[in-house]
């Protein structure tokens, strides 16, 4: 069977076109997709958690962490009045580099919740970020919002 006019090569070519008219759209559809802005979701650069890795982290073998140099303060002085606000004023002054504006420090085992150091208004708080470390008998509770 012989195509004098050509009729077959017409419609080879319009499934052709078809074909690359349809993947032109897909790809089209593809790049049109929004992607996410990652960095506009994020709200605190740090939460708790970074902060309690900072305090509880140790830069070289032979260095004392934060949570060793309060607990060790406390464990001393046999956690007297004293002793908690010589550690408050440590934990401020470490709060204070860290630019910390709404957080509340707390050690909850030994000393029955006490507030070690606090910022900002806990009672209009959202959003609360909760870390907890436990070191040397200490259960520090860092709450930031």
């Amino acid at each position: 069977m012989k195509d004098q006019s050509g009729n077959l090569y017409i419609a080879d070519a319009i499934i052709a076109l078809s074909i690359l008219f349809v993947a032109m759209m897909m790809l089209n559809t593809l790049v049109s997709i929004p992607n996410p802005i990652y960095s506009g979701v994020s709200h605190d650069s740090k939460t708790s958690q970074d902060v309690m890795e900072i305090l509880s982290g140790k830069v070289d073998f032979d260095d004392e962490t934060f949570l060793d140099e309060i607990s060790s303060i406390l464990r001393e002085n046999k956690n007297s009045k004293d002793s908690i606000r010589r550690v408050s004023a440590l934990c401020e002054e470490k709060f204070d580099e860290f630019h910390l504006t709404n957080y509340r420090f707390i050690e909850s085992n030994q000393l029955d919740s006490t507030v070690l150091a606090a910022g900002g208004d806990y009672s209009q708080a959202q959003n609360v970020s909760v870390a907890t470390r436990n070191f040397d008998g200490y259960s520090y509770t860092l709450e930031t919002w």
